[in-house]
C-alpha cells in the first residue's frame, strides 16, 4: 500500500501564520520534499521538527522524481513544500501531483497562506474575477508576448516579481497597457509589509528613484470596456451579483442590470442569490 502525498502550505513571511495541522503533518510524515532545504530547515528548526528533508526544485532530474515516487509507492508519507505559501502554484511540486495522479497515490491538501489571494484581498482592486499570471519570463520576446496576450484582459491580473526585475516589468507593462490602476504589495505579512495603491506610471517613476527591496506581488486592473466573445457562466454571474449585493447594492437593481448584460433571465439570477 502506498503512502500519501501531502501538499502543505507554509507561511509567506510571518511564522505565526502556520497552523497546528501543518505542524502535525510536517512532524509526522516520513520525509519532506522541499524547494530549498535551507529555507525549510529554518522553519522546521523554529518549531523543533526534525523530519528528513529531500531537495526537490525546478532543476531536479527525473531520477530525483523517481526516487521520491519510489519511496511514496513503498508506503512512506511525503509532504511537499515550497519556500513560502502553497506548493504547486508557480512551483515544481505540480510534477509530483501529476505523478501521484498517474500512480493513483492518495493526496491531501493542507492549506495555508497564499501571496496571490492575500495581495488580491488587500489590493483595493476589483476582486470579482481575476487571473494569476505568475512570473514574467526573463527573455524579452517571451515577456513581450505574454504581456501582449493580456492587453485586452478584462479581469484583474496578479503577477509575482523579484526586486531586481521590478522596474523593467513596470516599464514593459506601461508600454503595453498604458497607465492603469496598480496595487504594489511588498513583503506581505513581514515586518516591512507595504501595500501601495497607485498607477503604473506613478509606480514606474517611484521605483526609478527608489531601489526596490523585497518580494513583490503586483495587482493590476483589467482592461476597461474589453469586448469578450465568451458569455460568462451563470455561476460567475451569480457570484458577481452576490458580491455586489454584499457591498450594499439593491438585489433587484443588480439582477436587472446583470440580466441585461448577460442575457440570463433576471428571475433566474434573483432566485439564485436569494437562496
Amino acid at each position: 500500500m502506498s503512502g500519501t502525498l501531502y501538499l502543505v502550505g507554509t507561511p509567506i513571511g510571518n511564522l505565526g501564520d502556520i497552523t497546528s495541522r501543518q505542524l502535525e503533518i510536517l512532524a509526522s510524515v516520513s520525509f519532506i520534499a522541499a524547494e530549498d532545504t535551507r529555507v525549510t530547515r529554518k522553519l522546521l528548526s523554529h518549531f523543533d521538527i526534525h523530519t528528513q528533508l529531500v531537495s526537490f526544485h525546478e532543476h531536479s532530474t527525473e531520477q530525483v522524481v523517481s526516487q521520491i515516487m519510489s519511496r511514496i509507492l513503498a508506503g512512506e508519507d511525503c509532504a511537499v513544500v515550497t519556500d513560502a505559501g502553497m506548493p504547486c502554484i508557480s512551483d515544481p511540486g505540480a510534477v509530483l501531483v501529476a505523478h501521484c495522479l498517474t500512480e493513483q497515490v492518495p493526496m491531501q491538501v493542507v492549506p495555508g497562506p497564499s501571496a496571490v489571494i492575500s495581495a488580491l484581498a488587500i489590493s483595493g482592486q476589483d476582486t470579482t474575477r481575476f487571473c494569476f499570471e505568475g512570473f514574467l519570463s526573463v527573455k524579452k520576446s517571451q515577456r513581450a508576448a505574454h504581456l501582449e496576450s493580456l492587453r485586452n484582459e478584462p479581469r484583474t491580473m496578479v503577477f509575482y516579481e523579484a526586486p531586481h526585475k521590478l522596474l523593467r516589468t513596470l516599464q514593459d507593462m506601461l508600454a503595453v497597457f498604458g497607465d492603469r490602476s496598480l496595487t504594489v504589495c511588498r513583503e506581505l505579512t513581514k515586518l516591512h509589509e507595504e501595500v501601495r495603491k497607485t498607477t503604473l506610471a506613478e509606480a514606474e517613476a517611484f521605483y526609478r528613484e527608489n531601489a526596490p527591496r523585497g518580494e513583490f506581488v503586483l495587482v493590476l486592473a483589467g482592461a476597461k470596456n474589453a469586448v469578450s466573445d465568451a458569455k460568462p457562466s451563470l455561476e460567475d454571474v451569480i457570484a458577481q451579483a452576490k458580491t455586489r449585493i454584499s457591498a450594499g447594492e439593491r438585489a433587484a437593481d443588480v439582477c436587472k442590470q446583470l440580466a441585461a448584460e448577460t442575457g440570463y433571465p433576471k428571475r433566474t439570477i434573483y432566485e439564485a442569490v436569494a437562496k
